[in-house]
């Protein structure tokens, strides 16, 4: 069961083969920039790589406005260059997923084109469409203050179709069985290329019933059920990872009640309390969207990430833990993006202090799930403002002191390199950081290597353990006879803290460290008396620290 569902105890690590490594100096990354890197993924203990769009684009929102789902774009390589891409994932062990981009094509895609020159053209009905503008177009934007509207005019069509994104981007008409089909098809083709999975992009709105006349949304969930059956049978393991920001009262739709429709979900609801956590250091918020999203089907698992490659959505906070977070981590307008969320990385949102962002990482790593890494977060990588929207957290991978940072032999990148400031190449580097011993990337590694030791967070139950303050996280993993305790300082002040373990003093054989020798016994009231500093954090295995109980007692 374990081998089946490798995703309840992996690392995933998101990556843009764009912006990562650049083999042939074109200024572009390539599958073979990616090839020479895999060794650095795989030291650092990735154990699935997550691939943003790397398929035919014109390239107008980073690969999301696909033109042809079955090709590589040429400036990544080649489907050749793909294949020993995957074959060198394998070698190491490393499972591979893939965005799956099906909520809408390119504007530039041959079914669209297709679409509006041919009335009778099969893919007409492929698409949404509106004899004339429909009533609420100005309504339900994705990027409202850059979008202006969800439906355009075709002239060549002379009809208005549906964008829920940009313009260039006409949603497909998923209800469609074609539609269906060809996701199939799509699902399949990669699959048979080594790809393990997909990240399915925008689900709420793959499954919603589109057109001019709905009142509101229809949801079609058994659509993601046809999905999962087709990849358990086409290939063992493979899984969907779903970006699904919807309500705690949603959650169970789209995994099912059995885990038969995604076997992966993103957390944003934890997500965004975690920052009003880390802003606030009250947790007691926190604690109740673990709560509200604590039901999952035994098979299925939370995706927990920091930041990813959008903006820190905080939709779900109130008006004022929501200011409390733009206060604390993007107090400048040019910070904040779409009047709901942040567009820094997460460095520079915590100021470059190290002991948050360990504190931070360390909370990511022990939520009840599997933790998804950015790349570049694993040095400590910073975002230009200058770049527009998103833009400025895409920026390349930063490999060294050489120029470009050592990603392209270009000197013209097609995205430009963190060059100034504290958070330019010239400071933070991989290859300055493998040769610190102490470095952020370095403790990463150790970080995610006992993370993999401890399959309690990905496989057990957790529960809050009664720490008397809301400064303080503390909870208790419990999974096959074996037990952890995490805890975790959300607040600049040292505190001591006193816990109990649902145990009788007798039995409790103490809690070894898994990061340092600072182990801990309990009082003769089975009472664990732990001073955590500023931002500090513990890890914790209940019991087996006989010998020291035998010493003290002597």
């Amino acid at each position: 069961m374990i081998n089946d569902l490798w995703y309840k105890n992996a690392i995933f690590y998101c990556l843009s083969v764009s912006t990562y490594m650049d083999a042939n100096g074109d200024g572009v990354g390539d599958f073979q920039g990616l090839l020479r890197r895999l060794d650095y993924l795989h030291g650092m203990g990735v154990t699935a790589i997550w691939l943003m769009p790397f398929q035919c684009s014109p390239g107008r929102d980073n690969g999301y406005d696909v033109s042809d789902y079955y090709a590589v774009d040429p400036r990544y390589g080649t489907l050749g260059d793909f294949v020993e891409f995957t074959h060198g994932c394998k070698q190491r062990g490393m499972r591979i997923i893939i965005d799956l981009v099906v909520n809408h094509t390119s504007d530039q895609h041959p079914w669209f084109k297709q679409a509006c020159s041919d009335p009778q053209s099969k893919y007409r009905d492929w698409y949404v469409w509106s004899p004339k503008k429909p009533k609420d177009a100005n309504t339900g934007m994705v990027f409202p203050g850059v979008q202006r509207s969800t439906w355009s005019y075709e002239k060549n069509a002379r009809l208005w179709y549906f964008h829920r994104f940009y313009d260039f981007q006409p949603d497909l008409n998923a209800s469609h069985p074609d539609v269906q089909a060809e996701i199939l098809k799509i699902m399949g083709f990669w699959l048979q290329l080594g790809v393990d999975g997909f990240r399915m992009d925008a689900v709420p709105f793959v499954i919603s019933k589109k057109g001019p006349d709905l009142k509101r949304p229809i949801e079609h969930y058994d659509m993601l059920r046809s999905f999962t059956e087709f990849l358990s049978w086409r290939k063992s393991g493979a899984m969907i990872l779903g970006e699904a920001n919807v309500t705690p009262k949603h959650d169970m739709q789209y995994f099912g009640d059995a885990g038969e429709r995604l076997q992966m979900v993103f957390n944003f609801d934890v997500n965004q309390h975690l920052f009003y956590a880390l802003a606030s250091g009250d947790c007691a918020p926190l604690k109740k969207a673990m709560e509200d999203t604590r039901a999952r089907p035994a098979s299925a698992q939370w995706g927990h990430f920091l930041r990813n490659h959008d903006e820190l959505d905080l939709g779900r906070l109130t008006p004022s833990q929501r200011q409390q977070v733009f206060d604390a981590f993007g107090p400048d307008k040019d910070m904040q993006l779409y009047n709901r969320g942040i567009r820094r990385r997460l460095a520079p949102m915590l100021q470059g202090d190290r002991r948050r962002l360990e504190l931070a990482y360390s909370l990511m790593l022990t939520l009840p799930g599997t933790p998804v890494i950015r790349y570049g977060d694993e040095i400590g990588m910073g975002d230009d403002l200058r770049l527009p929207e998103r833009e400025c957290a895409r920026t390349p991978m930063q490999w060294s002191t050489e120029p470009q940072g050592g990603f392209t032999k270009s000197s013209r990148p097609a995205v430009p390199v963190i060059s100034d400031g504290a958070y330019g190449f010239e400071h933070v580097n991989v290859a300055a950081q493998r040769r610190d011993p102490d470095s952020l990337l370095n403790w990463m590694e150790r970080m995610i290597r006992m993370r993999k030791e401890v399959p309690e967070i990905g496989w057990g139950d957790f529960k809050f353990l009664n720490v008397k303050t809301n400064q303080v996280l503390a909870m208790l993993y419990h999974w096959r006879n074996n037990s952890v305790v995490v805890l975790h300082n959300l607040c600049a002040e040292p505190t001591e803290v006193q816990l109990r373990l649902d145990r009788k003093a007798k039995d409790d054989k103490g809690l070894i460290n898994l990061l340092s020798e600072e182990h801990s016994l309990p009082t003769k009231t089975g009472t664990h008396c732990i001073l955590l500093e500023p931002y500090g954090y513990r890890w914790y295995r209940v019991g087996g620290l006989d010998y020291l109980l035998k010493r003290s007692e002597s």
